[in-house]
């Protein structure tokens, strides 16, 4: 049976995922704890190539936040390998699938090859138009806002001048559309850090399952639950 899908006047324009529950997820199929993050990109994949088939233009993803430095050394090194993977030799797939990929976060810890990967994987797919896919990679909700703030000290800004619209222009991404959805999985109900200002008046929705169990089936029961929800916006 085919599924129905919200109008696209009801979709987010904007995405967000928190991708928790990898460990778990291996834990729980009897697989080395390392195989769930790479479970965990391929399934990331398959719900970004999902979202913007229906009509999503932007995905913000959490995929590795400034705290999980204090993951032990094992994991942390597969991590970047697999971030190495996906920038120098996945990006060529996305590329062909007409999907731009921007990194969000902070380069500072990062190995030169890694930034070097990075840059040349956001060149090469900036040009696309199927869909952006942010990665979300040594990131901090509260580290962005203030070195956003830090950014416009350093303009020289006034302090009467200071507004939320000055700040957002200091962001990271200054150009990325607001998130009006943000899906968590494993049953976790907290944003812990992810994109605060960017944040303000999404709609949030916790899924109790791991995130490389999440198929495409749960993405439209989201999209059809964030589509019957009505946005004030403080109004």
């Amino acid at each position: 049976m085919a599924q129905n899908h919200p109008p696209k006047a009801v979709i987010p324009k904007h995405l967000g995922l928190i991708l928790d529950g990898n460990r778990r997820w291996a834990k729980e199929n009897g697989l080395k704890l390392l195989e769930g993050h790479r479970k965990g990109y391929s399934t990331l994949v398959e719900i970004a190539e999902a979202a913007f088939d229906r009509g999503v233009e932007y995905i913000s993803a959490y995929v590795f936040s400034t705290e999980n430095w204090n993951r032990s050394e094992e994991e942390v090194t597969y991590l970047m390998d697999l971030l190495m993977w996906v920038a120098t030799k996945e990006v060529k797939k996305l590329d062909k699938k007409n999907i731009k990929v921007v990194f969000l976060g902070k380069e500072q810890g990062l190995s030169p090859q890694a930034i070097k990967a990075i840059r040349s994987a956001e060149a090469t797919t900036a040009s696309n138009t199927g869909g952006t896919l942010v990665l979300c990679l040594n990131y901090g909700g509260q580290q962005e806002i203030a070195d956003a703030v830090a950014s416009v000290i350093r303009s020289g800004a006034d302090a009467k001048s200071i507004t939320p619209s000055l700040i957002t222009q200091h962001l990271y991404g200054p150009t990325l559309p607001p998130l009006d959805f943000i899906i968590r999985t494993s049953g976790e109900q907290r944003l812990s850090g992810f994109m605060l200002w960017s944040a303000a008046y999404a709609e949030l929705k916790f899924v109790s399952k791991q995130w490389p169990a999440f198929t495409a089936t749960d993405l439209d029961e989201a999209l059809e639950d964030y589509a019957s929800r009505q946005r004030r916006f403080g109004k």
